[in-house]
């Protein structure tokens, strides 16, 4: 029987009693189903979710190459893994967990830049959404204004609407070099803008803000008692060495600034479902109140092991670097063979890229369903932003094994070419359509445009 949660093709608005921002969140693109997934892919080309996703798993089985997935397919850390095992007894499983065990919550602060005092305190989340969605709750009262980047995270959005918040889009694009412009930030400040959600390095281009930046966003958040939510999710793998890190609160320049990351994507645990937020002692202890309020529970004590041997396992995050920019310059190497295709810019850190669909050739929609007949699985970037919703594919470059992006090579051609022969411009139309949401009509009539 299908899950009403991952396979329904259309989910009717809930009954009875409905908020205000679960119906806004219903009808905005960023509600599940509402961008291009698997599970659609799976329903275009008639495959059998069962086979694909045995007992609600949501691995792609041996064989698949799987592209889109934002967790390091180099992890998790043996040593992460060895800590957990080494954890579970009856005493752990048998308690209620603390927030932190006090030796990962400085081990966080260590990976952020900014040791632990009276002005600066980590508390554990359920990953770096956890964060967001909890700095959000913090900060804003229904109607208040949060300042997004277009392209940008798409969970991002939809936690605001949820907080009761309206998403003011700011775009981030080649003008820019793919990052936030400080100006153009400045420019979209109203009297009801609260917060700032920045995902730094970018998801998807692993583009980086410049010091200079920073220190202009950490003005503007002072100027206008903004609160920056500064995601640094990304961080820790550097693809360019000599590209700074640096989280907005370690800088010191402002105290309107907190700081979330999780070890879901560069440690490779996102099962462990552990991230941290970190800012001003008031505020992180204004957010476990609501946090408790919540769930009452924290963060599972086990996890907490594995995430701390982690973060501790330099060798690990040295290893998964060099895959990284291995498959960069795999990559690199494929798209230069195929004038349809580029990388529009270089990811600095992180494990992500974007490719850029010459527009006349096809859209991200086609491909992503193209490449799924041939077992590679990527992101389409109708998620990921208005601007390139219909142009974008996102590229996960952690797999560790070679063959992997071996595969992309030898069936991209292929892909693109089915693609753009519009084999698949009818069931794609169709599909969005039936998603009903502005963003999803916008793209089915560029689909169909190009007959």
């Amino acid at each position: 029987m299908s899950s009403v949660l991952t396979w329904t093709d259309a989910p009717q608005p809930a009954p009875g009693i409905r908020s205000r921002r679960l119906k806004a969140l219903q009808a905005s693109h960023h509600a599940m189903w509402n961008y291009v997934t698997y599970r659609d892919a799976i329903g275009l080309l008639d495959l059998d979710p069962e086979t694909l996703y045995p007992g609600g798993t949501t691995r792609l089985p041996e064989g698949w190459t799987d592209l889109g997935w934002l967790t390091c397919f180099c992890g998790p850390p043996e040593s992460a893994v060895q800590a957990m095992r080494d954890a579970v007894s009856a005493d752990t499983l048998n308690q209620y967990t603390p927030d932190l065990i006090e030796p990962l919550r400085d081990e966080a602060a260590r990976v952020l830049g900014r040791p632990r005092d009276a002005t600066f305190e980590v508390i554990g989340t359920e990953g770096a959404q956890a964060g967001i969605a909890l700095s959000l709750l913090a900060s804003i009262d229904p109607g208040d204004e949060v300042i997004v980047t277009d392209p940008g995270y798409f969970h991002v959005p939809s936690a605001v609407i949820a907080a009761g918040g309206r998403p003011v889009p700011v775009p981030a694009g080649p003008a820019d070099g793919y990052r936030l412009d400080p100006e153009a930030v400045a420019r979209a400040v109203g009297p009801r803008t609260r917060a700032l959600c920045l995902v730094d390095p970018s998801n998807p281009y692993g583009t980086v803000l410049e010091p200079d930046e920073l220190a202009a966003i950490a003005e503007l958040a002072d100027r206008h008692d903004v609160l920056v939510i500064h995601d640094v999710t990304h961080g820790p793998l550097a693809i360019d060495a000599d590209s700074p890190f640096t989280p907005l609160p370690a800088t010191g320049l402002t105290d309107r600034a907190v700081a979330t990351f999780s070890v879901s994507h560069c440690w490779g645990m996102a099962g462990a479902r552990l991230g941290f937020l970190a800012g001003p002692r008031p505020l992180m202890r204004g957010c476990l109140q609501l946090k408790t309020a919540l769930t009452r529970l924290n963060t599972n004590l086990i996890a907490q092991h594995g995430a701390l041997a982690a973060l501790r396992d330099a060798p690990y995050v040295e290893r998964s670097e060099r895959s990284i920019r291995a498959n960069l310059a795999h990559l690199q190497e494929t798209l230069a063979a195929m004038p349809a295709l580029r990388l529009p810019v270089a990811p600095r850190h992180g494990l992500s890229c974007a490719v850029e669909i010459e527009p006349d050739s096809t859209t991200a929609q086609e491909l992503m369903v193209a490449l799924f007949a041939r077992r590679v699985a990527v992101y389409p970037g109708d998620g990921l932003g208005e601007s390139i919703a219909s142009t974008t594919i996102r590229l996960n470059l952690s797999q560790p094994a070679a063959a992997a992006m071996e595969h992309l090579r030898a069936v991209l051609p292929e892909a693109l070419e089915e693609a753009a022969s519009g084999r698949w411009q009818g069931p794609v139309a169709d599909l969005l359509e039936r998603k009903g949401t502005e963003r999803a009509l916008r793209i089915a009539r560029i689909v169909r445009g190009r007959a």
